[in-house]
């Protein structure tokens, strides 16, 4: 009995021991850990900087943006229109989610009404929005079966929106829409909003 009894004391000694010995002075030093990549992923994450990145220039995990990139936000505007010309709009990346209603009353659409635009606008249309709004317009999309609150475009309450408003919601998302900036470039928004305007009609 004398003899177990020993035993747990030189193994409880033992334990303390291990658990002094573990806790350092040095903050940055974590003492002894069990499974130690548990803790510290050996992946190099580009939004930390835990340990030096030997792949990198100058040990960094975010990379450098490639020489002659340009910020979104100065993206030159300009794009040729079908028909050859070239449209210029400042306003087409300088809005911001909370703008919907100056967006609405201000942004005009740059690219002039055509049957041409428009037939380009419905194939957009049917490419990035028909799987939720449907077909027509109606809210009655595959996706809206499931993933409820897609509006009707022809409702009293959308029938009437501008150009403006529907590109700002492509652009920024609304309600349970989801933004499409990424997906949708500036020109095609403003082709599908000539289409969602006849749509509005419930055509």
């Amino acid at each position: 009995m004398n003899i177990l009894k020993s035993k747990i004391s030189l193994l409880l000694l033992a334990a303390v021991g291990v658990f002094v010995a573990s806790c350092g002075k040095d903050p940055e030093k974590t003492g002894w850990e069990y499974a130690p990549n548990m803790y510290n992923s050996r992946a190099y994450e580009a939004m930390t900087q835990w340990r030096k990145n030997d792949v990198n220039p100058h040990g960094m995990n975010m990379r450098e943006p490639v020489p002659g990139t340009i910020a979104r936000v100065d993206h030159p505007t300009d794009f040729e229109n079908w028909d050859g010309t070239t449209i210029h709009d400042l306003m087409i990346y300088d809005t911001n989610k909370d703008s919907l209603e100056w967006d609405s009353e201000h942004l005009i659409n740059p690219i002039p009404w055509s049957e041409e635009v428009e037939d380009q606008g419905k194939v957009l249309y049917e490419r990035n929005c028909m799987h939720c709004h449907g077909a027509k317009g109606h809210g009655d999309g595959k996706v809206a079966a499931i993933y409820k609150g897609v509006p009707d475009y022809s409702s009293d309450a959308l029938k009437n929106v501008s150009m403006g408003h529907i590109f700002h919601v492509i652009t920024h998302g609304k309600g349970r829409m989801w933004p499409h900036a990424s997906q949708v470039k500036p020109e095609e928004r403003w082709k599908i909003a000539h289409y969602i305007q006849r749509l509005q009609l419930g055509n």
